[in-house]
């Protein structure tokens, strides 16, 4: 099931796009569902790293994601050197 865009989107410069909480979401269960989609994967993981983003994030996701989202931060942890938040 898709989110609600009218629940589930922010304005930027005027232009309605996804939160980053469902931006997040999806790209997770993409590259959970599809392993053609490991981009997806990597893309939260170029957003955890770019944007710094912290490990209790995860609470915010959707329960079925929570867990790759921690493996994700966990690994960028130990190749960037982040340290929890």
């Amino acid at each position: 099931m898709f989110p609600d865009p009218a629940t589930s989107s922010v304005e930027v410069d005027g232009i309605r796009v996804a939160a980053l909480p469902t931006l997040i979401e999806l790209k997770l269960a993409s590259g959970l569902s599809a392993g053609r989609r490991l981009r997806d994967l990597a893309d939260v993981q170029d957003l955890i790293v770019a944007l710094e983003l912290p490990l209790d994030l995860a609470e915010s996701l959707e329960a079925s994601v929570r867990e790759e989202y921690r493996r994700l931060w966990s690994l960028t942890r130990d190749v960037h050197g982040f340290q929890e938040r």
